[in-house]
């Protein structure tokens, strides 16, 4: 098959926008959670991540989340003090960087915060609808 000079540039064209996407997702993922990765240059299949302004509702959330991703051998996470608005999220995993895992198993978490508030709000308009007749 022969791809012509216009077809190869869009395809690029397409490979960098999708790139580039991704890493404003990263950038907006990281600046919503105050995303902070400590870990290592070489291993990069196993960081901790500190999370400012957040307590056990979301850390727990994201444990769960991560735990049921095969890619992930452990997930914890720990609050250094009651008083520190602040979580760390251990993430290790079979090869994929934690980060990556990490931000994946956040999506997941969003997608399933919407089907649950979807899913509430369809009960709640069934229920008006029953309600009313």
């Amino acid at each position: 098959m022969v791809i012509s000079l216009k077809q190869q540039e869009n395809q690029f064209r397409n490979e960098k926008k999708s790139a580039h996407a991704q890493r404003l997702l990263q950038l907006q993922l990281e600046s919503l959670l105050g995303l902070m990765e400590h870990g290592s240059v070489q291993d990069q299949t196993a960081s901790t991540f500190s999370l400012a302004d957040e307590d056990h509702t979301l850390a727990n959330a994201v444990r769960f989340t991560l735990n049921q991703d095969p890619r992930v051998t452990f997930c914890g996470y720990s609050i250094p003090h009651p008083a520190d608005a602040c979580v760390n999220i251990r993430v290790q995993t079979t090869g994929d960087p934690a980060s990556e895992v990490l931000k994946d198993g956040c999506q997941d978490l969003m997608l399933k915060c919407q089907h649950v508030r979807s899913s509430f709000d369809q009960a709640v308009a069934d229920f008006k609808k029953s309600s009313s007749s």
